[in-house]
This record gives structure tokens, C-alpha cells and sequence, in this order.
């Protein structure tokens, strides 16, 4: 299908937006040094900056507009991918897929050539057979399966869905919303795998400029010193001298290995159990450290684990934790 440059500006990371640079012969050389060109690299960032904010970049269509709509993506692309900054990828990439997003929903409902055009890119992108049946499109119900299995709220079981004879029915936002995901997937593959040769210096200021934005998103994590309960509770039954299973033996010695306590340190807690034996012990901890054979040092078991053990004690504090190692960091973005 030959597209034009409105549909190539509305989907600027199919094949044919590279093909159209190529064709116009520009190089990235001009783009560093030409002044007439300067407004579509600070469009690009601006692009990429918008994206960042969380927000979707608003398109001109206007025809002399055109060209600066799909320059500005391919040069973004550039510039992410020189910048290497993975979060202003994966903003950018989502961003970009709720854009196209606005864009196949309008052209799904199209009575003219765009909804064949929307309709291939979701077929040709995902694999996802879909056909139009009066204000419907329809998808054979494997198909939604296999897309569906990113939303976990109700709407989305099939068994909420209207199916008829395999195959199930969606309006035009249901059947581009299923995408969205693979979209985002889809482009930020795209810049990831980007063959960028090495850029002229004059796009070095524009590279800057990326990573003095990548910075308010640098996360610190502050630890505390505070025990997680699952810990605590074991620690107290040693204390009282009672016995703590294999199960929560293995969980309190992992835990404050990895913690970067020394053997030393983790085995006297042990003393107070009742068949305490300290070579036993000893052995033990030097196994679970790595001491011996192909020196794995164990990992501490997830909180899913210890809950299936009954060894979780979980509170308020606990929450978000997938692993006792995580308890008492806190996150902090600049963002």
C-alpha cells in the first residue's frame, strides 16, 4: 500500500518514514549544521520533552508541515538512542504509541482507504487477523487471547466479551487498545535496535540537553536499618529458644548474608535453638554463602515463598515488597 506523507507523519515508526528520509536525501550531517533544519532537531526535543511530561505530542498536519512531523520522530529516535537514557526511551515509546493509538481509533472508523491502512498495521505489526463487520471488528478469539493477557480488569475476560462463532467483537478504541502494549513494545524496539552511526558534534548540545532531562528521574532508594517481620519473628523465637523450622533457618541466614553480614556475625543467633550444633551450623552457613563446590551464594526466598511456609508477618510496611531484601527502601524520584 503507497502511502502519503499524512499517513507516513501519523505513523512515523512504520518502514516507510526511514524509506522517506532517504528519498528526501538529507543526511544527518545537514541536519547538525543546516540553520533551516535547526527547527525540526528542536522540535524533536521538544517531542521527546513532552513525552517525558507524560503527555502526547500534539501533530500539525498542515502541509507544510508534513515533512517536519516525520523528521522530527526519526531524529527523536537518534537522539534517544545516542543518549542511551532507557527511561526517555520507554516515555517516548509509550507516548508515541498513544498517539498512533488516537490515530488507527479515527481511521478504524474511516468509511474511506485509512481504515485498510489501519486495519494492515494491526495485522502486519501484532498478527492480529482483524476484519470489519458493520460497526464492529472482529478478531478470532485465539487472537484476542493472546493480546488480552496484559489487562487484568473484568471487561477484558473473554467471557465478558460479545463472541460469536469464535470470534469475538470490539468497537474500534476496544480493538486498538488491546495494542497498545505491542505498540509501545514495538517502538521502543525500534529505537533500541536503531543502527545510528556515530553523530557529527554539532548534535552534542542536543544530547546534553537529554541527559540534563534524564536526571529528574534518577531514583534514589534510602534504606533503613529496620528488620522486616518475617526476620524479626524469627529472630524472637531463637531469642526464647524455641525452634525455628529448616524452612525459616534458611530464610534468616540468606536474608542477613545478602544483607552483607560475615559468617561469624549470623552464626552465635543460632545458638539458643535446641538441637543447635555449631559444625553443623558453621557448614551450613559457608554453604549458603557460597563457601563451597561452584561458590552460588543463595538468595533469599520471595515473600510469595515464605507465605507459602506460613513465615510472612507481613504489615502496612511490607507493601509493594516482593522479597524480605527490598523491606525499608524507600524510592525517591525528581520527577
Amino acid at each position: 500500500m503507497k502511502l502519503g506523507t499524512e499517513e507516513i507523519a501519523k505513523y512515523p515508526f512504520l518502514t516507510e518514514a526511514g524509506n522517506y528520509l532517504r528519498e528526501k536525501g538529507f543526511t544527518l550531517e545537514q541536519f547538525g549544521s543546516d540553520s533551516d533544519l535547526k527547527p525540526i532537531i528542536e522540535l524533536a526535543i521538544n517531542r521527546i520533552q513532552t513525552a517525558a511530561d507524560g503527555k502526547i505530542f500534539n501533530s500539525d498536519f498542515s502541509i507544510k508541515n508534513l515533512d517536519k512531523e516525520v523528521f522530527s520522530f526519526l531524529i527523536a529516535v537518534i537522539l534517544l538512542k545516542q543518549s542511551g537514557m532507557n527511561t526517555l526511551i520507554k516515555r517516548f515509546s509509550l507516548s508515541e504509541a498513544r498517539r498512533a493509538e488516537k490515530f488507527l481509533e479515527k481511521d478504524l472508523v474511516n468509511l474511506h482507504t485509512n481504515d485498510e491502512l489501519a486495519i494492515k498495521i494491526i495485522k502486519d505489526l501484532f498478527s492480529m487477523n482483524v476484519t470489519k463487520s458493520g460497526d464492529y471488528f472482529v478478531i478470532p478469539a485465539s487472537d484476542y487471547l493472546m493480546h488480552a493477557v496484559h489487562f487484568h480488569e473484568q471487561e477484558w475476560k473473554l467471557v465478558n466479551r460479545l463472541v460469536d462463532g469464535g470470534n469475538v467483537f470490539l468497537s474500534a478504541h476496544e480493538a486498538v487498545r488491546l495494542i497498545r502494549k505491542e505498540l509501545d513494545n514495538y517502538i521502543s524496539k525500534k529505537i533500541n535496535s536503531a543502527n545510528i552511526p556515530d553523530l557529527p558534534e554539532s548534535f552534542r548540545s542536543s544530547i546534553n540537553t537529554l541527559l540534563d532531562l534524564a536526571k529528574k528521574f534518577k531514583v534514589q532508594i534510602i534504606e533503613t536499618t529496620e528488620q522486616p517481620p518475617c526476620v524479626k519473628h524469627a529472630l524472637e523465637i531463637l531469642s526464647k529458644g524455641e525452634n525455628l523450622p529448616h524452612s525459616g533457618r534458611f530464610m534468616l541466614a540468606t536474608y542477613l548474608l545478602n544483607k552483607g553480614q560475615t559468617i561469624e556475625e549470623v552464626a552465635p543467633l543460632f545458638k539458643n535453638a535446641p538441637d543447635y550444633n555449631e559444625k553443623i551450623t558453621l557448614y551450613q552457613l559457608k554453604h549458603l554463602a557460597g563457601n563451597f563446590g561452584s561458590g552460588t551464594k543463595y538468595a533469599c526466598p520471595s515473600c510469595e515463598k515464605l507465605k507459602s511456609e506460613n513465615l510472612c508477618f507481613a504489615t502496612p510496611e511490607c507493601a509493594n515488597i516482593v522479597n524480605p531484601l527490598q523491606f525499608g527502601r524507600k524510592k525517591i524520584t525528581n520527577a
